[in-house]
């Protein structure tokens, strides 16, 4: 069994609005709720293994009130009390308070040291690890190709410029209006050819010792577990790798706070959690995932809805 739980986006500030102005943000109930979380996870039994992260642990509201690395100590602290890792996703929230060199070296690395398990760029945040027999987690960085958290004029960030402004004419690069393909906006990222082809290999590895295989993300990549923004920005690359593969069973990711869900047409689940952030107090919005062999349960609590998922 494993916990789950999306876009926490923590700040001690009062109640805010989302960037339309139309959606409530519970900035500091969110770290109670986060809490909430911890000590149900705790007394699970049986216990659970690890809990998913899966990216936006702060809000970007941190970065203009300069409380980033308080807010953040926050949240590593109450996700500490687990006696269990917890592995990390990146989102674009964690990349308005930190540059990727920072994140690097803070509690949100999860990426184990000595770069094997994960690609050459020891700034990305990929990384796969086997937490049970037969069983493997990958972690995508969506944000590999970005212009957050990265110097301008570094190759990476020109690179993502580039592609961001040759597929959104907007002079608001946030704004999808009118676009073909609406996931290009800036609070989105995508996946380098570096990071794509090792997520090959380690499903070739996995394919090879008839593992199954979790995938987790901030942003979805199937349209159908999201909406046509909420998107990496390349996730069609990264679905035709694992269609290639027989491995995967399902892909977890947060980023869009309404949640979604489909089973594609080669059988895998995509999942994408309702976000923490904007769960009124009284309720609350994390999961435990029951892993068997043909099966994940999911059991959630608040917004969360359950769910059996096959494979």
């Amino acid at each position: 069994a494993f916990g789950v739980i999306a876009d926490i986006q923590f700040a001690d500030a009062e109640d805010g609005q989302d960037f339309a102005g139309t959606r409530r943000r519970y900035y500091r109930h969110s770290l109670r709720l986060l809490r909430d979380a911890v000590r149900a996870w705790a007394a699970e039994t049986p216990p659970v293994a690890f809990v998913l992260q899966l990216g936006d642990s702060i809000d970007g509201l941190n970065a203009r009130r300069g409380e980033a690395e308080g807010a953040l100590q926050q949240v590593l602290e109450a996700l500490g009390r687990l006696p269990v890792p917890v592995h990390h996703a990146w989102g674009n929230h964690e990349l308005y308070n930190f540059s990727r060199a920072r994140l690097a070296r803070s509690g949100l690395c999860s990426r184990p040291a000595g770069g094997s398990a994960g690609p050459p760029d020891r700034l990305c945040q990929a990384y796969h690890c086997s937490p049970a027999a037969r069983l493997r987690l990958v972690v995508l960085d969506a944000y590999d190709l970005s212009t957050l958290g990265r110097d301008p004029g570094c190759p990476r960030y020109e690179e993502s410029l580039r592609l961001l402004r040759d597929k959104n004419p907007n002079e608001d690069l946030n704004s999808p209006a009118g676009l073909k393909e609406p996931q290009f906006v800036a609070f989105n990222g995508g996946f380098s050819q570096a990071q794509l082809d090792w997520f090959d290999e380690v499903l070739k590895l996995s394919d090879e010792n008839e593992e199954k295989v979790v995938v987790m993300g901030h942003l979805p990549i199937h349209p159908d577990a999201s909406d046509r923004v909420c998107l990496a920005w390349n996730y069609e690359a990264a679905l035709s790798i694992i269609h290639s593969h027989r491995c995967v069973v399902c892909v977890l990711a947060g980023h869009l706070h309404d949640g979604g869900y489909c089973l594609d047409s080669h059988g895998v689940h995509h999942l994408t959690l309702e976000g923490v952030i904007e769960t009124p107090p009284e309720s609350n919005a994390f999961g435990t995932i029951y892993v068997y062999e043909d099966k994940m349960i999911l059991k959630g609590r608040g917004r969360i809805a359950d769910r059996v998922m096959h494979f």
